[in-house]
């Protein structure tokens, strides 16, 4: 059921400054900006970190994964055992969940079904101007 890791969310106050930083120091390329948020791709993966800070976000720090579909996800991982934290709810690119398996780990789930985000660069996101 799960993927692929789609991405690292990291929540900060400056998510422009964040993105210079992770491009310059940790070599991650600008993929996409919007909604107060800027992803950053690995070089050799299409996996993403994406800055964000958004308070509604379950955690600081979460790894999201790749579903086909976030309800069927979590209703087969809940007859499997698991329980909802967050029951599914409506993103930008399509659903997603946050579930809890039987030893305690959080899980985030999203799946594409609105199709992939575009490549919506700001221009004023990659020299650090928020909004």
């Amino acid at each position: 059921m799960l993927r692929k890791i789609d991405c690292v969310m990291i929540r900060v106050d400056d998510v422009a400054a964040a993105a210079r930083y992770y491009e310059r120091v940790f070599g991650l390329l600008l993929q996409w900006s919007g909604d107060d948020a800027i992803g950053l791709r690995f070089p050799d993966s299409d996996a993403e970190i994406v800055l964000h800070r958004d308070d509604d976000i379950p955690g600081p720090v979460e790894v999201y994964y790749l579903v086909d579909d976030v309800i069927a996800a979590v209703d087969a991982a809940v007859s499997q055992g698991c329980e909802f934290l967050t029951p599914p709810f409506d993103i930008t690119v399509g659903k997603c969940a946050v579930i809890r398996d039987p030893f305690g780990v959080r899980l985030c789930l999203l799946d594409l079904t609105k199709g992939l985000r575009p490549l919506n660069l700001a221009p004023d996101a990659a020299q650090g101007s928020d909004q």
